[in-house]
């Protein structure tokens, strides 16, 4: 096998749109202008609700890997969409052409997150497992240990590409998604500490949440380099409030309550583009 010489310079990789691994991420709300709609004519409005309807088919041939569209409680918005895929350009796309579709002057967009999947620097591999669980007391090479480290072996790679190319959980119909920071103030910063002292918070962060399953599914995407926001928290419940709950619960970990910072919190309902659409416009059109 050839090796480069000492010093030598690698020839640039090919430039592509396309991350290594995992796909881009972008979370979309939009309002109904109702005075724009109210003075369209009533057949640009019906033409208007099929071409949104066609544009947020997540089964469409073209479209993005994932879309979801949400129906959101209170005031910030109307609706809400979460759109994934390896290019940002087809993610981006969805948006564009929302914006200049026939209802595109009715749209008022009102907030946007944009991030990409990741596996966390603080799961832990099959070995760093292992020693975790004997520093919490099982007896290594017993036969608890052993069934608990060949359990995790087994579900950690399903569990990695969940993180990476998510699927949108089936019976989760509520959702919410907030951005949020990790603290740099004078003695709370948290990029100061120790990798050790930051994967043990953050382990007692994931013990919370493990609490929630089956009520709660969760997929965290990291904003770093792409927004105002480090990381945006997506949360699909089974009912609305196991949001409260998860949320109240986990604010109490050492992660969340010494070193977190939370932007606006987005509720929403999972919803078809024309229950969506039926919701908001009702019978206009």
């Amino acid at each position: 096998m050839n090796r480069p010489a000492p010093g030598s310079r690698q020839p640039p990789t090919e430039p592509s749109l396309e991350p290594d691994e995992g796909w881009h991420c972008s979370h979309l709300y939009y309002r109904f202008d109702r005075s724009v709609l109210a003075a369209l004519a009533p057949t640009q409005v019906r033409d208007g609700r099929q071409a949104l309807i066609e544009i947020l088919n997540p089964e469409a041939e073209k479209g993005p890997k994932r879309l979801q569209t949400s129906l959101v409680s209170g005031s910030k918005a109307d609706f809400g969409l979460m759109v994934m895929d390896q290019n940002p350009l087809t993610v981006e796309g969805v948006n564009q052409r929302l914006l200049s579709s026939k209802l595109g002057p009715a749209l008022i967009p009102t907030y946007s997150f944009v991030s990409m999947t990741e596996i966390s620097e603080y799961v832990p591999s099959v070995n760093e497992y292992a020693k975790r669980l004997i520093q919490e007391g099982d007896a290594p090479n017993s036969p608890a240990y052993s069934a608990k480290v060949k359990a995790y072996e087994a579900r950690l790679p399903a569990m990695n590409k969940q993180r990476l190319t998510p699927e949108f959980p089936p019976g989760y119909p509520a959702t919410c998604f907030y951005p949020m920071n990790k603290k740099r103030e004078v003695g709370e910063n948290w990029f100061n500490l120790a990798f050790s002292a930051r994967s043990r918070m953050m382990a007692e962060h994931a013990t919370s949440g493990m609490e929630f399953a089956g009520k709660v599914s969760q997929l965290i995407s990291v904003g770093l380099g792409f927004d105002d926001w480090e990381w945006g928290v997506t949360l699909w419940a089974r009912n609305p409030q196991f949001l409260k709950e998860i949320v109240y619960r986990m604010r109490f970990d050492q992660a969340s309550a010494r070193y977190g910072e939370f932007g606006a919190f987005y509720t929403s309902y999972i919803m078809s583009a024309p229950e969506m659409l039926n919701h908001c416009l009702g019978s206009m059109g």
